[in-house]
């Protein structure tokens, strides 16, 4: 292995720039101090009305100024000033020159839109069905803000034109590890000798009275709205379900070689990615977290480290009854011997679940868990289930040097991926 080269022969990924928008507020530092200090970001909705709803909370970003306020709009703002900040920490202007990847919530036109099409489309004299009739009114009162903002590839478009990335711009949606699948296209990119560095994006302002009915009927949204911030509890006898909400960030990847010689500041190391689908059902994870064990296990063997160097574990923890106790299963499964030593805390707690924005805003705050030496904390831990025997360094942070951080997504409809992120090279 050469300095520039990883167990594998492959080039060194390397982290270059970091930016990050959530709940907590926008940038880094503000991000940093209120999580590490555990500070929520969960309150109730005033974007729109709640009435009738069972879930009344969320942690959305309203300090984002947005032409309109729709999930495009939103996304897109939040995306661009997570890049904006993570360009500028990696020292790079102008025109990229690297490939663009991005997480993206599936896009769909809002209820009161619909609506109103529908209601045009019923009032136009016209032969045919009523899908015949919709159609009509979208040809004949063409909408263009409308047309951009359910075009899925819209954001990327977007970003690449303000950012001069190279090439087709890709999109992807792998529902909660889309923002990790997206590091993990960068980091690929690096390794196979394409492109010295890559932009990696994900972002999600998709909370809506729609998503919540959604997420609703799935049983998976927590119902404790009062008071807000006690709602996502990880990890806890009373946990009730997850809390919505939304965020950005932007990770610039570069190869460590070309990193070095331009001599950027290196922030960490992508040292592994893992990827396993799990076919056991549309949403729920299989319960005997086989998927998952091996989607961790494969992070850790493509980063050349086994159980006793990793020193923390960014969890999934989403406080759902069911997803945490597959997560327990699952890194107890691997670590054995080793758990007592590796603390397991969420960032959930805190900033809520952001979709698809929650893989690459996770891996943010695991480099500033190696930066800071210190292990930001699960809140709200005041009644732990006997049944998750986890150090998930309870309701305040705690100080520990850590050189190897695993950052787990455990997604909806099967898709898992897993990070490890390290100070310096293994």
């Amino acid at each position: 292995m050469t300095s520039y080269r990883d167990h594998k022969g492959r080039p060194i990924v390397a982290v270059t720039g970091i930016g990050i928008v959530s709940s907590l507020g926008r940038g880094k530092a503000d991000n940093w101090q209120k999580l590490s200090g555990g500070v929520s970001g969960i309150h109730p909705i005033s974007r729109f009305p709640t009435d009738g709803l069972s879930t009344k909370i969320a942690g959305t970003v309203e300090f984002v100024n947005v032409p309109l306020i729709n999930a495009t709009e939103i996304s897109f703002a939040m995306a661009r000033e997570a890049t904006e900040e993570a360009l500028a920490e990696a020292g790079l202007s102008g025109e990229f020159g690297g490939p663009l990847f991005l997480a993206a919530p599936p896009i769909e036109a809002e209820w009161s839109t619909r609506f109103g099409y529908a209601d045009m489309a019923r009032a136009i004299e016209a032969e045919g069905n009523a899908y015949e009739r919709f159609n009509a009114v979208l040809r004949e009162r063409a909408d263009p803000d409308l047309h951009q903002a359910v075009l899925f590839g819209t954001i990327s478009e977007r970003l690449a034109d303000k950012f001069g990335t190279r090439g087709l711009p890709v999109t992807l949606s792998t529902a909660c590890a889309s923002g990790a699948t997206a590091i993990q296209l960068g980091v690929e990119a690096i390794r196979q000798g394409r492109t010295d560095r890559a932009l990696t994006v994900a972002t999600d302002g998709s909370v809506s009275a729609e998503s919540l009915v959604r997420f609703s009927l799935l049983s998976a949204l927590s119902t404790q709205n009062d008071p807000p911030e006690k709602a996502s509890k990880p990890f806890t006898k009373d946990r009730d379900g997850f809390v919505l909400a939304e965020g950005a960030a932007t990770l610039v990847l570069e190869s460590l070689e070309s990193a070095i010689a331009r001599g950027a500041r290196v922030l960490g190391i992508v040292a592994g990615c893992g990827e396993k689908a799990d076919h056991f059902h549309r949403t729920r994870s299989s319960p005997d977290g086989g998927p998952a064990i091996a989607t961790i296990r494969e992070a850790m063997a493509d980063a050349g480290l086994d159980a006793s160097q990793i020193g923390y574990v960014n969890a999934h923890g989403t406080s759902t009854p069911e997803n945490d106790k597959m997560e327990y299963l699952a890194i107890s499964s691997v670590f054995g011997d080793h758990l007592p030593n590796v603390p397991v805390s969420s960032n959930k707690s805190m900033i809520g679940h952001t979709l698809t924005a929650a893989g690459a805003i996770e891996a943010v705050f695991s480099l500033l868990t190696i930066a800071n030496g210190t292990l930001p904390p699960t809140i709200n831990h005041d009644n732990p289930d006997p049944a998750i025997d986890l150090d998930v360094v309870p309701n305040i942070k705690r100080d520990k040097a850590v050189t190897s951080v695993l950052s787990n997504s455990f997604g909806f409809g099967g898709q898992n991926a897993c990070l490890v992120m390290t100070a310096e090279p293994a």
